[in-house]
């Protein structure tokens, strides 16, 4: 078999698993989605869909680490082609991650609209929150899809204004729960939705992290970001 066929092959099953990786995030996003309909109205069959959801995702993070590891098994890349797959098993466990997410927050608002409390606390700030943490995932994975490092690095940005909103939430939630206790058991509710939405945040902001090593070789999970900016940038 030809060097080229070799080649070409092995082109062929990393564009599956990126395909495989993007259609995993494209359900992450879906769940995301899903759970600000929930915070607008609970749905039961919504809720329904997520927890099933969650399950396929838990079965394509399995998929996909098996097939990348039988990639590494049999074509031992090197180089960028080694740290694309590498990344990428850490993309997949971060958008199982971000899914987890998804399913508490569902079983979190099934609580709240049990207790028939969900009106008594205001909720502008986490929806905007949550609406952030969606964009911000959608373009992480835009940003992998094309291995663009300028949007990675942009999403690191836009990554704190989702955590300006949580904290705008909880130091209104702090005084709402304040002036009226009976509001306490929900605030507390509504502020585990809040941390989670945070949390997804994070995962996209991990997969942009990811798309930098991919395409730099730099790892740069813990580099101050005026620093991160000025070196990925300037070539």
């Amino acid at each position: 078999m030809s060097d080229k066929h070799l080649s070409s092959q092995f082109d062929a099953a990393l564009n599956l698993l990126s395909s495989r990786l993007l259609e995993m995030g494209g359900l992450v996003e879906s769940q995301i989605a899903a759970t600000l309909e929930l915070l607008n109205a609970f749905d039961e069959t919504v809720a329904g869909n997520i927890r099933d959801n969650e399950r396929r995702l838990n079965r394509m993070e399995i998929e996909i680490d098996d097939e990348l590891n039988n990639v590494i098994a049999r074509r031992q890349p090197t180089a960028r082609d080694l740290r694309l797959l590498m990344a990428a098993s850490k993309c997949v466990t971060n958008l199982e991650r971000a899914g987890d997410e998804a399913r508490k927050i569902a079983k979190r608002l099934a609580r709240i609209d049990e207790s028939g409390t969900a009106a008594t606390v205001q909720v502008v700030e986490l929806k905007n929150a949550g609406e952030m943490a969606l964009t911000i995932l959608h373009r992480a994975l835009d940003a992998f899809a094309r291995m663009d490092t300028a949007a990675a690095v942009q999403i690191m940005q836009d990554d704190r204004a989702i955590d300006t909103e949580f904290g705008a939430f909880v130091q209104r939630l702090i005084g709402d729960m304040n002036e009226a206790p009976r509001t306490i058991s929900t605030g507390l509710d509504y502020l585990f939705v809040a941390k989670a939405f945070e949390r997804i945040g994070d995962h996209a902001v991990n997969i942009a992290e990811f798309v930098i090593y991919i395409v730099k070789g730099r790892d740069v999970r813990h580099l101050a970001f005026d620093r991160l900016e000025a070196e990925v940038l300037r070539n």
